[in-house]
This record gives structure tokens, sequence and C-alpha cells, in this order.
């Protein structure tokens, strides 16, 4: 079995910052390419921002020079630096990772259970 578990959403300001955090366990091989989505209510779940195990970033216009996701590959582990954020950021958040599992000669994708993040003021 493999979980992921996002950690950090919350409710700021518009203009604030918040992290959040995403981590892969369970029978992992080799965790591959890691991405942020989001889904807002009434809208169409989108890509936030992706990045490669060896670390090739891609973001969505709206979030480019705000967002910032990065990764350790020891933990497991990908984040999403979130700054100046806007009452239109606000939305459940999700992480997804591709992965290998020991025992198996292709990688799945995983999603975790989402959290919630509200801009307003």
């Amino acid at each position: 079995q493999v979980q992921l578990v996002e950690s950090g959403g919350g409710l700021v300001q518009p203009g604030g910052s918040l992290r959040l955090s995403c981590t892969a366990s369970g029978n992992i091989y080799r965790v591959n390419g890691m991405a942020w989505y989001r889904q807002a209510p009434g809208n169409q779940r989108e890509l936030v921002a992706g990045i490669s195990r060896d670390g090739r970033t891609n973001y969505t216009d709206s979030v480019k020079g705000r967002f910032t996701i990065s990764r350790d590959n020891i933990k497991n582990t990908v984040y999403l630096q979130m700054n100046s954020l806007r009452a239109q950021d606000t939305a459940v958040y999700y992480c997804s990772a591709d992965i290998r599992r020991r025992g198996y000669y292709y990688e799945k994708n995983f999603w975790g259970q989402g959290t919630l993040v509200t801009v307003s003021s």
C-alpha cells in the first residue's frame, strides 16, 4: 500500500503565505514525478505545479512568480510554497505522485486526500 498525506492548508488573508507538504509512504521503490493540483468549487481540477525527480519544474501561468514547488527525495516529500495569495487561489489542493512500488516494474499514479486553502479577509 502507498499513501500520500498532505498538510499545511488553512485560512490566510490575501497577500499572505502558506506552505503545503505532502509525504509519500508505504511500499515505495521510487517516487518519480510529483505535482500539486487544485480544485475550486464548481471548477475542474487543474495542475498547479509539477516537479520531476531531478528537480525540473513547471507551473500554471496564474501562479508563476508566486508559488514554488520543491521536493526532498530522501523524505519522499513535495512542498508548495505559496506567497502573495489571492482569493482566486482558494481551493482544495491535492498532491499527486508517480510511484514505482517494490515488486512492480511499472509506476502508478497516486493521490492524496486534499487539503483546503482558503484565502479571505
